[in-house]
């Protein structure tokens, strides 16, 4: 009987289902062992590196390819036969666009196979970075990615967008544009810890600050619906893919890897205050412009205080260097079957602040790995637990104060040390440090799984993951903190928040992987099951007998339970995606999702998500590799899909009520809508990936166009009704459309001397593209269909009055009064472009890098944070000296003045485009000078590998913004950090 032609294929032959073992070493041109080298089964997600010898050890079949890769090294693939020896040799060069090994989330690809569009950094980019959070060390690394700080208090959340923002919830708390955050596999709940105290009440605390930065091996973002569309919606504002240090198999001996610098923070630039003469002057002024004479209880500044004393109180206030020291120490170790990876971290970073505050977070991590001698099964383990503490200040604003105050305003302590009231004539900026805040927050995060083969090309996965959040937070408010004359009239408190997040998620998946001669299939399917519950309770205790018992409710007269709230959140999917490539030469994967989530009613609950992604490697086409000889790889791809998007508070299709403070009763506070449903994100994309000249020049391009449709927003309801909103879905579209440019070459490379450059331009555009019936709803003074949803309204600024010495607005409909109506000017404080240089230069053992950060935008100038008009008391820019005197004077300072139409004049054209400026700026972001010690100095302590460093941090920042930062505007900047230290391995 003849055969058929498949039946080859399909013949059971049981050697191709036996695992090999193969080990070898991977060395360079020269016979030096290669450290570090990625290698994979190609099609599937098993792997590993190579050890510091070179050597490596691996299971795979006979007929599978391996693929080594290692950046600086061609990429090099070989089939597996019964005789191969395992030993490769890779030929140097710098191929960035081949074989990279990037973690997709589900699975793993190559950036040479990759049909979306995902980014990468690596640990040598991050590790070096003193800095809380993993998200600040992207600053400038990646294109698409916005990171905003708020303020540079340590742990404090910044603002994180992946391609623009697509939702008009952008509320704290209540915010439809955050991504999703998944680390080793687990999801953390990306919202900010919401903080009652300190500096953090603007941002909230960071969830992912208590995570050891020194052990990120890599932080991928997924971008395009492609990438995303597998999370669902979940992903649907982009997701973040953090993956920790794992050990390596066959590492013969136990390795052990250091690090530890110190080093100093400072503000890097104050603003240019009035002197005490000029101060003076101000004041005076504005009396005799105002024909007021001066009283003590009016001008105390002028009466009562020093008329010689200064004090530079940005100095004062925010002038102490913070003192930075960071360790970490990890062991690994294992052998063909088990590997595991175990150590620690401490960080601790003071304050600028006058006063005992500081930062402190302990972390210790844990990374465990089985194998059957098989290879059959695989088992994991993996968590990170961190602790961190913040001994932060209450109410008032150190930085507040310090542009403020009065240059003359009287010394802090009396003669005795203790705290100056100066007779009551002010409230002393110091007393805030007896209300004191601390916050400590304790974060798990593990995840358990396994993979087991059940034939060639099929294997069932599982992982089980868990986090828990906890943090504590207590402000003591004592009587002493307050001028002794009013301290009758103080009742002590204390206020104290419980904050619990615990999620759990599931999630079993079946992997099946084949090939029919040159048709190559990558199949999986799984399901999530997941379930979040967050609780927070606040409380409020006051009356205490003795300030030693403060924080002690059960000494409190009263106590107040303000909030007590728990909400559990449930989300389930199954999901499915089909890999398919011709030939390595054609791709395309097809990916679904249907998902459901708690946050919607019974009939809306479920909904379907997926997308589509092509590429095509035209470079392995003979006729491109025969007419552009200098290509030496090229690939067109391009994605199409929906994500949804369910970031809503939770309930909101209920009837909840409260209890009445009376016994018995019971009140609404919220209007049930069981028919929102699910906003939908509509994503494409189309990119080009070019490598010239054997990988020394690369170059990638991408458009981007997404679509978010049927936004969910509390939809603002008249006071009558007796409910402030409810939730709906707005016939709103929202598009984020750009260009997206990364570029990375290798000018020099020799063997003492290597200059590698990486650039990334994100040009952006947002817009309201479609808002039916906007002007009947409260939303037509927030937006305008056609402009960005960062726009802000002004009124126009028509100059200084020449009669009355005071600023002037226009008003529009020329009615005699100001109202939204006269808001005419429309200003976008969207970044119109932004990104990063980075350049490493390597000659022998020393290497220099440096990082451009660049962001063109429009914000508020110096002149939008004076809390007081010109001539009131407090301090103002040294530009106020320039006040108008007389007509003819071309100046954008009113006269100085306290009269009630200088203040409403001064509140109007602080609502005006005389705030806007320019906020762009060139900022050096990160410099690091390292020194790698001789190998034979090395080798005499028994070290493997050693370096001494020098970083910098937010060294320089060009810039006309005139406050201490254009990002942070003039809330306490982004520190200059310089640090120095060593890292080791044995």
């Amino acid at each position: 009987m003849n055969a058929s032609p498949f039946y080859y294929h399909f013949t059971y032959k049981p050697h191709l289902f036996v695992q090999q073992q193969i080990t070898g070493i991977v060395k360079d041109q020269e016979g030096v062992p290669i450290p570090g080298v990625n290698v994979i089964v190609s099609g599937s997600s098993s792997g590993t590196i190579t050890n510091l010898d070179g050597e490596y050890s691996i299971t795979a079949r006979i007929g599978d390819t391996l693929v080594y890769s290692y950046i600086g090294f061609k990429a090099f693939k070989v089939q597996v036969t019964e005789t191969f020896s395992g030993d490769i040799i890779l030929q140097a060069t710098i191929d960035a666009l081949e074989e990279v090994v990037i973690n997709a989330g589900y699975y793993n690809t190559t950036r040479r196979e990759r049909t979306g569009n995902i980014s990468r950094v690596t640990a040598e980019d991050l590790e070096l970075q003193p800095v809380v959070s993993p998200l600040q060390a992207l600053q400038g690394r990646m294109a698409g990615v916005e990171v905003s700080p708020s303020t540079g208090v340590a742990g404090a959340a910044p603002s994180f967008q992946i391609r623009g923002r697509n939702s008009l919830r952008n509320a704290r708390g209540n915010n439809g544009n955050l991504p999703l955050y998944i680390i080793d596999g687990v999801p953390v709940n990306s919202s900010e810890i919401q903080s009652i105290g300190g500096m953090l009440t603007a941002s909230g605390a960071d969830p992912l600050s208590t995570l050891n930065t020194a052990n990120i091996e890599s932080i991928e973002v997924l971008k395009d619906a492609d990438a995303t569309a597998i999370y669902g919606s979940r992903g649907a504002n982009g997701v973040v893919l953090i993956t920790t240090k794992q050990g390596s198999y066959s590492q013969e001996k136990l390795k052990i890897e250091g690090q530890v610098y110190s080093g100093f923070s400072q503000v890097p630039k104050f603003v240019d205050l009035m002197n005490t003469r000029q101060y003076i002057a101000m004041r005076e002024e504005a009396f005799a412009n105002d024909n007021v004479t001066p009283t003590e209880s009016k001008a105390y500044d002028l009466l009562l205080w020093d008329q010689d004393r200064y004090t530079n109180w940005q100095k004062e206030f925010m002038g102490n260097n913070a003192e930075i020291t960071n360790a970490n120490l990890n062991f690994s170790g294992g052998n063909q079957q088990t590997s595991f990876r175990i150590g620690g971290t401490f960080h601790d970073e003071g304050s600028v602040f006058p006063g005992d505050l500081d930062y402190q977070k302990l972390g210790a991590n844990l990374a465990f790995n089985h194998r059957s001698k098989d290879q059959r099964l695989s088992l994991f383990l993996q968590a990170n637990y961190g602790i961190e503490k913040r001994n932060l200040f209450d109410n008032t604003s150190f930085v507040s104060q310090a542009l403020n105050l009065p240059p003359n305003a009287p010394e802090i302590y009396d003669e005795e040390g203790n705290l100056n009231w100066e007779n009551s004539t002010w409230n002393n900026p110091l007393a805030t440090l007896y209300r004191t805040n601390d916050a400590r927050t304790n974060s798990l995060l593990t995840n358990f799984g396994f993979s087991y083969l059940i034939v060639k090309g099929l294997t069932l996965k599982a992982n089980f993951g868990y986090s828990t959040l906890n943090a504590e937070e207590v402000t003591k408010n004592p009587v002493r903190s307050y001028d002794p004359e009013i301290q009758y009239r103080i009742v002590p408190t204390s206020r104290h928040q419980l904050t619990n997040r615990d999620s759990w998620v599931t999630e079993p998946q079946l992997h099946y992987e084949f090939s029919l001669e040159k048709h190559n299939f990558n199949i999986i399917t799984g399901l999530t099951f997941q379930e979040r519950t967050d609780k927070v309770l606040s409380m409020r205790g006051e009356g205490f007998s003795n300030e030693n018992l403060l924080g002690n409710l059960a000494a409190a007269d009263d106590v107040k339970v303000t909030t007590d709230r728990e909400i559990i959140y449930k989300y389930a999917a199954v999901f499915g995606r089909i890999g398919y490539n011709w030939n390595n030469k054609y791709f395309i994967n097809l990916t679904g999702r249907r998902d459901g989530s708690s946050r919607f009613g019974p009939d809306k609950r479920f909904a379907n998500f997926g997308a589509i992604g092509a590429a095509w490697i035209f470079t392995e086409e003979q006729w491109i590799a025969d007419h552009i000889p200098l290509l030496s790889f090229g690939k067109l791809r391009g994605s199409y899909g929906t994500t949804g998007s369910d970031q809503i508070p939770d309930y909101g299709y209920l009837d909840t009520y409260e209890p009445t403070r009376g016994p018995n009763g019971l009140y609404p506070t919220q209007l049930t809508n069981r028919d929102y449903s699910w906003e939908i994100n509509k994503k494409l994309e189309i990119g080009t990936e070019l490598s010239f000249v054997n990988g020394i020049y690369n170059l990638g391009v991408s458009y981007y166009r997404n679509r978010s449709t049927n936004q969910l927003v509390g939809y603002p309801l008249p006071s009558i009704t007796g409910f402030t909103s409810v939730q709906a879905n707005l016939p709103a579209v929202v598009q984020n459309t750009g260009w997206e440019f990364e570029m990375d070459i290798s000018p020099v490379t020799s063997k003492n001397f290597k200059w590698q450059l990486a650039a990334n331009l994100t040009i952006p555009k947002n817009e309201l593209l479609q808002f039916d019936n906007i002007d009947q709803t409260s939303y037509n003074q927030r937006f305008v269909v056609g402009q960005p949803l960062s726009i802000q309204r002004f009124y126009n600024y028509v100059g200084i009055d020449q009669e009355t010495g005071l600023y002037q607005v226009e008003d529009v409909n020329g009615d005699g009064s100001y109202s939204f109506a006269d808001q005419s000017v429309i200003v976008d404080f969207g970044r119109k472009f932004y990104g990063g240089i980075n350049n490493t230069i390597s000659f022998k053992n020393l290497s220099l890098q440096f990082l451009w950060e660049f962001i063109n935008q429009k914000g508020y100038t110096s002149l939008a944070y004076v809390t007081t008009q010109p001539g009131e008391m407090g301090n103002k820019p040294v530009d106020h000296t320039n006040a108008w005197r007389q007509p003819g004077d071309q100046t954008n300072i009113q006269k100085n003045s306290q009269g009630i139409n200088a203040l409403l004049s001064d509140y109007y054209a602080k609502q005006s485009d005389l705030v806007v400026g320019d906020n762009s700026f060139w900022r050096l972001k990160t410099l690091s000078l390292s020194y790698k010690l001789p190998q034979g100095f090395i080798n005499s302590l028994k070290m493997n590998q050693a370096r001494i460093f020098i970083h910098g941090q937010n060294l320089w920042t060009f810039t006309d913004f005139e406050g201490l930062d254009p990002q942070t505007g003039n809330s306490l900047p982004q520190l200059r950090s310089l640090t120095a230290g060593l890292q080791f391995n044995f």
